[in-house]
């Protein structure tokens, strides 16, 4: 999905999809289209059936379901995170970090660092 910008574009012409990196309080990251922007209806379709496994375990817990039978619902939505983590890393890796390593010098390093961190961080999980 691209966005239209009437001022540095010109009157209802596409502005060009980049991920951006600055500064500011949001740790270097504007807001604006990235790797997941183009499916990101899917993503949120994708988010609210994940946060229904996660409501279904709750009332899970509410009625006293079998404990096994609960602990294979927190499997099932482990594993529909960590899907949509991978997803997202995907796209990451596709768009930012393609788009870095096309633009040169230091910022591949930096897209490279934070996917690598990304990586390990899922791991951990």
């Amino acid at each position: 999905m691209t966005t239209t910008d009437t001022t540095a574009a010109g009157a209802g012409e596409p502005a060009a999809e980049t991920c951006h990196t600055g500064t500011g309080s949001d740790k270097g990251h504007n807001h604006g289209p990235h790797g997941y922007s183009k499916q990101k209806d899917l993503h949120l379709k994708r988010l609210r059936r994940i946060e229904g496994q996660i409501r279904g375990l709750q009332r899970m817990v509410e009625e006293d379901v079998y404990c096994i039978d609960i602990l294979t619902q927190v499997s099932a939505g482990t594993k529909a995170l960590q899907s949509f983590a991978l997803q997202l890393l995907q796209e990451h890796l596709r768009h930012c970090v393609a788009d870095a390593a096309v633009k040169g010098g230091d910022e591949i390093d930096t897209k490279v660092a934070e996917a690598t961190a990304a990586i390990a961080r899922l791991l951990r999980s």
